[in-house]
């Protein structure tokens, strides 16, 4: 299953990096990005995440937050996320539940690594309404970070 625009996103709570339970109901009343991604420390995913951290001011003016999800552990994510300045918080998503959830999930990846986030991204409203949803299929493309300032707009 997919999580589709239009749909109530399905709810979490996953660990962060700073090994704190961040809850998609923390963020009630607020617009959310969820970046999804493969691998911390993959060329493509920290392009993702270093674009949604050099956006982030512009995400703030339409009262928007931003959350990155991997099945990383919480220690590599802390690593990862020190090392590229990320100003928002990286969720562990290591019992891949989440993932699977929003159908951002690749059973088999590359090398023979099975139960990798699918890169994707998805725009929830204030009513964690899911407004803009991107599953990518090709872990070497990014998201639209056009159409999801234009989600976050609206």
């Amino acid at each position: 299953m997919v999580a589709e625009k239009g749909q109530k996103a399905p709810g979490f709570t996953l660990y962060s990096s700073e090994l704190q339970e961040v809850s998609l109901g923390d963020y009630a009343g607020k617009k959310l990005i969820l970046h999804f991604f493969p691998m911390a420390f993959t060329g493509t995913c920290t392009e993702q995440l270093c674009t949604s951290r050099d956006s982030l001011s512009e995400y703030e003016t339409f009262n928007a937050s931003v959350l990155g999800i991997s099945v990383d552990s919480p220690f590599t994510l802390a690593k990862f996320k020190e090392e590229n300045n990320l100003p928002f918080p990286l969720l562990s998503d290591f019992n891949k539940e989440v993932s699977k959830a929003y159908g951002a999930y690749y059973e088999e990846f590359v090398f023979g690594l099975k139960g990798v986030s699918k890169r994707a991204a998805f725009v929830l409203d204030e009513e964690q309404t899911i407004v803009y949803a991107e599953v990518l299929e090709d872990a070497h493309k990014l998201p639209d970070f056009e159409e999801i300032k234009k989600a976050i707009d609206k």
